[in-house]
């Protein structure tokens, strides 16, 4: 069997510090961390939210 590629990450608000989104990736065609514009309800308002460490 071949190894999975994908793996769930938590997306992070930038500005709250809010974990509010999980998601999968594929870690072989995207090695650096994600990055995404998402509505975060803490802070009421569309912000970017990157990959967890």
């Amino acid at each position: 069997m071949a190894k999975e590629a994908r793996f769930s990450i938590i997306l992070k608000c930038t500005v709250c510090g809010e974990e509010a989104y999980i998601t999968s990736k594929n870690k072989k065609n995207n090695p650096d961390r994600l990055e995404k514009k998402k509505y975060c309800p803490h802070c009421q308002k569309v912000q970017v939210f990157k990959e967890k460490k």
